[in-house]
This record gives structure tokens, C-alpha cells and sequence, in this order.
């Protein structure tokens, strides 16, 4: 049994795995109740991958269970090859999720659009080579954006569907942030598809079910994509390490 850990600021993300399949995901454990849980539990093999906490406190605080513990890190071993000139400072999540899509689309090649506080367009091909991204702000990051730099404009939460045409100061910036990243998606897949054929199309973070309707190319919503490139990454140091 296999226990992939997405740990965040506030909440932490989990899988757990057996056999290669994901059998469980919960997505609003606080750090003291992931460590209870882990405790109870009792999984074979855990990775974690966060920024928001130390290896050594995590180390610390695992250290009266048997659980064999492996940190995600850009120096651990992936199953993927990164054509990426700086693999230091590429983000655990955008790499875990390109493995996820190799792991659940293994016959194509994939962008991978990841939206939540940042949105990324990553690439990944069929032979396993992480071809890289972009990274362009997220949906609240705009809003906040727009009041923060300005001194009049007022500060916003999204909706669901704004009209093209703003009638109004509220109305426009509604259109800007949220037609202006559908417009932005779509062409950044047009462009991708520029590069690589028979591309399948991935979202995922918080606000992909609400764009996978409203760009016009076909879609998978798959919320546990990081999580499941997390295992992968688990089984293949697990087997490096026999």
C-alpha cells in the first residue's frame, strides 16, 4: 500500500494506492491529522512532495512509523527525461503531473494544464520527455492584480460566465480575467499543437471543471493527476531501490 502526500500551506492532498490503482483521495487533511492518519494507516511506502515544510520536521514527525518515507525533490529519481535547461527550479507538481499523464495516457502525447494559483501549460510526449511550459498567472492572481496596481479598480471573485462585451467597469474586468483565459488556453493548445500531434488535452487544479466547458478543445478533468504521477515517482524509486 502506497500513500502519495500533496502537502500545502493549509491542507494536504492524498492518494492511496494499492497495486498501481488509486483506491482512495481525500483533499482537506490539516497537517496534525495527516500525521494521525498516517499513524493509523501504517502504509508500506510514503513521498511527499511540499514547499511549505522541512524534510527534517517531516522526518521527525514520521519517525515512530515503520513507513519507509521518500521526498520529492529535483534531484530524485523520475521515470521521465526533463528538457528543461534549469531542472532545479521546476516545480514538483508540474513534473508529477506529466508522469500522471504518462501514467494514464501512455500511448499519447499530452499538454498538461494545470489551474489553480498559477496556471501551467506543460508538454510531455509519448517517449517521456518533459518538453517544458509556460507559466502565466491564475484567475484570482488576475483579480488581485487589477486592484492591488490600481487605485480605483475594485477587487473581484470570479463568474461563472461574464458576456464578451462589459457594460460595465465590474463587467469588463469579469470578461478580461475570465474570457481573456479561455481565449489563452485555447491558444496556447492551437500552438502546442504545432509542435507534437495527437495531443490529448489535461486540466486539472481548482479551476479546470470550470474552463473544461468553455474552451473548444476536447478535454480529460482529472483532479488527481499530481497525485497519481506522485505514485509513479513512488514505485519507481521503490524499484530502484531493491
Amino acid at each position: 500500500m502506497n500513500l502519495a502526500i500533496d502537502l500545502g500551506n493549509t491542507f494536504a492532498k492524498i492518494g492511496l494506492f494499492e497495486q498501481g490503482k488509486l483506491v482512495e483521495s481525500k483533499g482537506s487533511f490539516t497537517y496534525s491529522e495527516l500525521i494521525d492518519y498516517v499513524k493509523e494507516l501504517k502504509p508500506e511506502n510514503i513521498i511527499i512532495s511540499t514547499v511549505s515544510y522541512s524534510e527534517e520536521q517531516l522526518s521527525q514527525d514520521f519517525s515512530d512509523t515503520s513507513t519507509k518515507v521518500f521526498f520529492l525533490k529535483n534531484t530524485t529519481l523520475v521515470p521521465i527525461t526533463k528538457l528543461y535547461d534549469t531542472p532545479e527550479t521546476l516545480g514538483a507538481d508540474r513534473i508529477a503531473a506529466a508522469i500522471g499523464a504518462r501514467v494514464i495516457f501512455p500511448e499519447s502525447n499530452a499538454i498538461i494544464i494545470d489551474l489553480g494559483t498559477c496556471i501551467t501549460y506543460d508538454l510531455v510526449d509519448t517517449e517521456d520527455n518533459f518538453h517544458g511550459g509556460i507559466i502565466s498567472p491564475g484567475v484570482r492572481m488576475r483579480f488581485t492584480a487589477m486592484n492591488t496596481f490600481t487605485k480605483r479598480l475594485p477587487l473581484l471573485a470570479p463568474e461563472e460566465a461574464p458576456a464578451i462585451l462589459g457594460k460595465s467597469t465590474k463587467h469588463a474586468m469579469q470578461s478580461g480575467v475570465m474570457n481573456g483565459i479561455t481565449a489563452e488556453i485555447n491558444g496556447f493548445i492551437e500552438e502546442y499543437h504545432k509542435l507534437l500531434t495527437k495531443i490529448n488535452v489535461i486540466l486539472c487544479g481548482g479551476d479546470a471543471t470550470f474552463f473544461a466547458n468553455r474552451i473548444k478543445y476536447p478535454n480529460f478533468v482529472i483532479p488527481e493527476l499530481v497525485l497519481i504521477g506522485l505514485n509513479r515517482i513512488l514505485e519507481y524509486n521503490v524499484e530502484q531501490n531493491k
